[in-house]
Formats: C-alpha cells, structure tokens, sequence
C-alpha cells in the first residue's frame, strides 16, 4: 500500500527503485530490497488487473523504477446524513483520494460511480494488503537460522581465478567483517588448529569445506561458511554459503560482483553484511556495527594477505615468525592499524618491549581505522603496553565486554594480566572461568586459571584445572610448567 501511495501522489513521474526503497525502509537498509519491491509492485497489479506489457496503471521504467500513468481523481464521500440526489454535498464534506482507469460516467442510482469504483479497487486491495502484511510478519518473525549461541566455522574461499592474491586473504577479510557483529561467534584459530591436530591433520592444512565441515561437528558448531571467487570477463563474482554442518541443509546464500579487482574487498564487505541478516541478527546491530572491511583492515589485497600470512605463522609456528609479515603489510599500507596493532603484540611476546610500546601507540594513533572491535583491542593494548594504567584497561575491558557479550579476549586479559597485577585474585578466577567458558580449547585460558587458583592456595583447584586441559589435550609451555 505504501508503494502504491508514493505512485500515486507522484503520477505521471518516474519513481526510482532508490527512492521507494528509502521511503519505505530508510538509508543503509539490509534487506532483500529487489524482491520486497517486486512482489508489491506484482501484488497491486493482480488487484488492479494491470499488464505489465499493456499497462493502464503502472508502468515499468526498466532498469529505473516505475510510473502511474492512470487518472486519478478526488471523490467526495457524503458525510452519515448524507443528501439526496436533489440536495448536492456540501463542500465541507470529508474527502476521499481515489484512482481509477478512465472512469466513464454511471447510470445507476445510489452511490455516485467514483465512490462505487473507489470501492471496487479498494476492497481487493485490502484483501491483498493484508496478505501482504500477514506474510511480511511471518518472513520478519520467523525463527531465525542462527542463535547468540551458536558458533561458525569458516572455510577457505575456493579461488578460480587464477590470482593468488585472492588466498587466505579472503577469509581473513570475511572474518573481521563478520566479528564486527555482537551476534555471531566464530571459531577461534586456536581451536581450530587445535582440532586440525587431533583429525592429524597439520595446523596449516587448508581449510576446505569438507574439513571445514568436520571441524564444525568436532566443536559443535552450527554452521560452516563456504566462500567463492570467480572470473566473469574482467568482473569478479564472490559466492557465500552457509550450510548446517549435521544435516547439510543450506541456511542462507548470497552472491555479488565486483567490476574490478579494486572493488572486491568492498564486494566482500557487501556480501558479510547480507549474510548476517539471513541468518538472525538484527537490522540495529548490523547497522552500528558494520565498519566498512577497507576502514576496517586496508583498501590492499597484497597488505591483507599479508596480514593474514602473519597470523597463520603466529598459531603455527610462534610470534617471532611473524613479524616479518606484518612489517610487510605495514611497508604497503603505512595507515594499517590492525597490523601496527599486531606487532605490538608480537614485539611484546618475544620481550622487544620498547618496539611493541612504539608499534602498538602507532595503532592508538590510527584506531579510527580499525573495526569496533579491533578498537578495544588496540585501545586496551595501548593501556596495557605504552602508558601501564591497569585501570584504564580494566574500563576498557568492561566497555567491550558490554559491546561484545561474546568475545574471547577481555576475559582472558582480564583473568591473566589485569586482575592478577591489581591482586584481585577472586575477581582473576571468575574471568579466567569465563574465558574458558567461552572457549574449551583456550588453553592459555587454563593456565591463566591455575596460577589464579595458585595465587590464592587453592592448589586442588588449580590442579584440577590442568587435568581438564591435558583432557583437552591443550600442551603449551605454560600447562607444563605450571603442573
């Protein structure tokens, strides 16, 4: 009805498909937009008996919008007493819009013919409406594929171009995007190495989606993300699958082009966005949280790779060999926040304290560049690492614990670093049993844990803490040499 309105009062004018899309939905809007248009536009026909090839009241401007090309016409409508024949309304009388086809003037008595052909248009109309409304709220409310409790593993982007610059480095593009949302959890890196090695698979095997299936039903995940990149002339095509790793049923599909290879972090960004709607959250989060992924990471495909090339190095072989990698994404994009960030982090890891203090206030500078998450991340490192102020860093974990009821890291900083310098060693062991919570496989989540429950005497505790990671089969350094 809405769409029909805004037709009607611009009669005789080109209506674009931007300007119902903004009249009915706003600006920025992530919704199906096409179709939600094309079946009102449908629906209106079927009440008004239009042909889209031989059209009386609507026709289509193709590739543009649509125009109402019929005659409408401001009918009268006579008031509860309302006059005879002989006593004509007064014009005070309430008005009532209506559009019709050429309206031939009526022979029968009663009723003037406007109101009688008003009313022969607009009962169906109702009727069609509602179903309308009835269906809108069905799709709207319907149960929605994916929980807050869910998790999701994501796949390597199957690669049929032939450019190489495309590997790894669109996961790790589809993975910041996606962990802007407060809704969705993915598997972490750790965990997912962690079942590579128990499948006997090497930490660095390529994650394919029947391995990637597999992993979803070791951790009891729900879903497992497919990714594509294909060659279509000089345009790209990049396809998203999202499949329920039990029962293989599909449970949301998107595909978009890039007209260059410049465009396909962009493209990628659009296709994350999509995909989290159809799978359950909400319009709100979506809309506060979506940092574009070249403001979020960089506009470089060869920096992105390289970034990406530097994490896999940190989980298969340590933080010492990565840092080559993210020196090289910073060398092609200077303005690369996320990767000063993680040299901070890598410096700090191998005791190149003065190099992680100068790397990680060289990410502060930039944090506007950065997705929100990636944000706490940076500001909390920059509290922890260049100016010392526990308790700047403890608001700041409180801040993106708020944002992101879900996410792994201020628990975990919280339990083996904060709290423990601050000698809150109560306050270590609830945060330490909340970042294992989280993650089962965070193994530096377990010893953080242990030396919480060490500190306070509580060495039955602690050594049960251990036996569950050895359960876990989690063996780092730390594990062996707290046991």
């Amino acid at each position: 009805m809405e769409v029909l309105f805004l037709l009607v009062e611009r009669r005789g004018q080109l209506v674009t498909r931007e300007e119902i899309i903004e009249k009915l939905w706003g600006k920025n809007v992530f919704l199906d937009t096409d179709n939600a248009i094309n079946t009102a536009i449908r629906k209106i026909r079927q009440v008004l008996k239009d042909e889209p090839e031989q059209p009386r009241f609507i026709q289509t401007v193709t590739g543009r919008g649509y125009r109402f090309i019929a005659e409408t016409s401001e009918v009268v409508a006579p008031p509860a007493n309302a006059p005879t024949q002989e006593q004509p309304a007064s014009s005070s009388s309430p008005k009532a819009a209506t559009l019709a086809a050429p309206i031939t003037a009526g022979t029968a008595t009663g009723a003037p013919t406007g109101i009688r052909v008003r009313w022969k248009l607009i009962v169906p109309a109702i009727v069609a409406v509602l179903a309308l409304l009835a269906g809108g709220y069905f799709y709207l409310r319907r149960t929605p594929k994916l929980t807050d409790k869910d998790t999701i593993v994501v796949a390597d982007f199957g690669n049929t171009t032939g450019d190489s610059v495309f590997d790894g480095t669109l996961r790790q593009g589809l993975a910041v995007q996606l962990e802007q949302s407060p809704f969705l959890s993915l598997i972490s890196e750790e965990r997912t190495q962690q079942v590579l090695r128990l499948m006997g698979r090497p930490v660095d095997a390529r994650l394919t989606p029947e391995i990637a299936r597999e992993i979803c039903e070791r951790t009891a995940s729900a879903a497992v993300l497919d990714g594509s990149i294909a060659s279509l002339g000089s345009q790209y095509v990049l396809g998203l699958r999202a499949e329920d790793c039990r029962t293989g049923d599909v449970l949301a599909e998107e595909q978009v082009q890039a007209a260059r290879k410049e465009d396909v972090l962009n493209a990628l960004g659009q296709i994350a966005s999509k995909f989290r709607t159809r799978v359950g959250e909400s319009l709100t989060t979506v809309k506060e949280h979506d940092t574009p992924l070249a403001e979020a990471t960089t506009p470089s495909l060869e920096a992105l790779k390289a970034y990406s090339a530097g994490w896999k190095a940190v989980f298969a072989t340590g933080s010492a060999a990565a840092v080559p990698f993210f020196n090289r994404a910073i060398e092609i994009d200077p303005n690369f926040a996320s990767a000063y960030a993680a040299l901070g982090r890598m410096y700090g890891d191998i005791g190149e304290s003065a190099l992680s203090a100068m790397n990680t206030s060289k990410a502060y500078e930039l944090r506007d560049r950065a997705s929100d998450q990636e944000k706490f991340f940076i500001t909390l490192s920059y509290d922890l690492q260049v100016t010392g102020n526990l308790e700047k860093g403890q608001q700041t974990c409180a801040l993106w614990v708020q944002a992101y009821p879900r996410t792994l890291m201020p628990h975990g900083l919280l339990s083996g670093d904060i709290y423990m310098a601050m000698g809150k060693r109560e306050e270590s062991v609830e945060e330490g049993k909340t970042a294992v919570g989280i993650d089962p496989d965070f193994s530096i989540g377990y010893a953080n844990l242990a030396i919480s429950y060490m500190a306070l005497e509580r060495l039955g505790e602690a050594e049960n803490t251990l036996q569950r990671a050895s359960e876990r089969k989690l063996e780092i350094p730390d594990l062996l040499v707290l046991r």
